[in-house]
């Protein structure tokens, strides 16, 4: 997919919508990023931005993109393992019923007058709509040899990174974002109706193959966004270690100079005594064990500096992942060494060992830009 195409089924994905006149008021307390701001900086027609839902205690509940259908009209792609979850906090703050704010538990959520949609809900009927990603760098001359009119293809070249347009394909009826969470500038996500995205799949892996275009799994898009640097819910976000949006490394995309969001005064908070960052990393050396989850990383004098958040290997066939660190650690070039599954590992204190006794050892690793840099 680095160097050609991948496709991705991601109908699993939660798609949700937001409607009417109060629709970007009420998206605008919900999202830590601004949706509503000055001509500037607000989320305009076509384009999109990624943005995170915060409880009032500042805890990630999800991480998502938000596209801007219409003035009144706004998609939102949410993680799947989320998507209720999603669904059911939307609905309670519109509703009123859940705490938005622990300094006065009495306020309400603004434009709770909007009206939510689950899109991935049979009775949603026509409008019903599921996701394929189409990623890599020959994604867009896939896209265009399934055939479309002089208008749509023109509009398709110039959409820029996070745009979005609607148009006919193939034949096929779609919404297409120039998004993806693979790293690759030329991606695509394409909103079809589900009845629809089986036939869409064989047409694009038919009109691709000249390209080649290849079907990938989960599994490659998480290799994919780790060795890009791009935070996974549960892993660089929430998860066991309850990492908020700052510690993932992505605080730029809460907008603290917006009065008032859910979560606003609790971010605050966490971000004045934060210590420690998601950074990425690499194995110094090929051929090792692969790194899990809670791994203990140390410095070069032993002293433990924070665990592994993910793994996976790189197109040069090294392990590259991404650990929170103490920020004084996450400078590229630092040296770092990690305990490959030592949790699992029962051992010996060092006075108890016996000549032909096994301990573990820590293998040397590099910390990494937080991003990769890409031509």
């Amino acid at each position: 997919m680095r160097e050609a195409v991948g496709l991705f089924d991601v109908s699993h994905m939660g798609v949700l919508q937001v409607e009417g006149p109060d629709a970007a008021v009420f998206l605008d307390s919900v999202c830590a990023n601004d949706i509503c701001g000055n001509d500037a900086r607000r989320l305009k027609v076509g384009v999109s931005l990624y943005t995170h839902f915060l409880d009032s205690d500042a805890n990630v509940i999800d991480d998502l993109l938000v596209y801007r259908r219409s003035e009144e009209q706004f998609l939102m792609v949410v993680n799947a393992a989320n998507d209720e979850k999603d669904w059911a906090w939307l609905n309670a703050v519109r509703e009123g019923s859940v705490c938005v704010d622990n300094e006065r538990p009495w306020a309400r959520s603004f434009g709770r007058g909007c009206t939510l949609r689950n899109l991935r809900d049979p009775k949603e009927g026509p409008d019903m709509l599921v996701d394929l990603a189409l990623q890599g760098p020959r994604s867009r001359e896939v896209l265009l040899a399934l055939g479309s009119d002089e208008k749509s293809a023109v509009r398709l070249r110039e959409l820029p990174w996070g745009g979005l347009m609607e148009g006919i394909f193939g034949g096929f009826d779609m919404i297409v974002s120039c998004t993806g969470y693979t790293g690759e500038r030329v991606a695509y996500e394409l909103f079809i109706h589900p009845e629809k995205s089986v036939a869409l799949w064989k047409a694009l892996l038919g009109v691709g193959e000249p390209f080649g275009i290849k079907p990938a799994g989960l599994g490659a898009r998480d290799s994919l966004r780790t060795e890009a640097g791009l935070p996974l819910h549960g892993n660089e976000m929430a998860g066991e270690l309850q990492l908020g949006v700052g510690d993932a490394g992505f605080a730029g995309y809460v907008k603290t100079y917006k009065p008032w969001f859910i979560g606003r005064s609790a971010y605050l908070a966490q971000e004045a005594t934060r210590k420690s960052e998601v950074t990425r990393f690499r194995f110094d050396d090929k051929g090792v064990r692969m790194a899990h989850y809670g791994d203990p990383v140390v410095d070069r004098r032993g002293r433990m500096i924070g665990v592994v958040t993910s793994c996976a290997v790189d197109l040069e066939g090294f392990l590259l992942g991404q650990a929170y660190l103490k920020q004084e650690f996450t400078i590229e070039g630092t040296p770092i060494a990690i305990f490959q599954g030592a949790s699992k590992q029962a051992g010996k204190a060092p006075a108890e060992l016996s000549v032909g006794d096994r301990v573990a050892i820590p293998t040397p690793a590099t910390v990494l830009s937080r991003f990769p840099l890409r031509g």
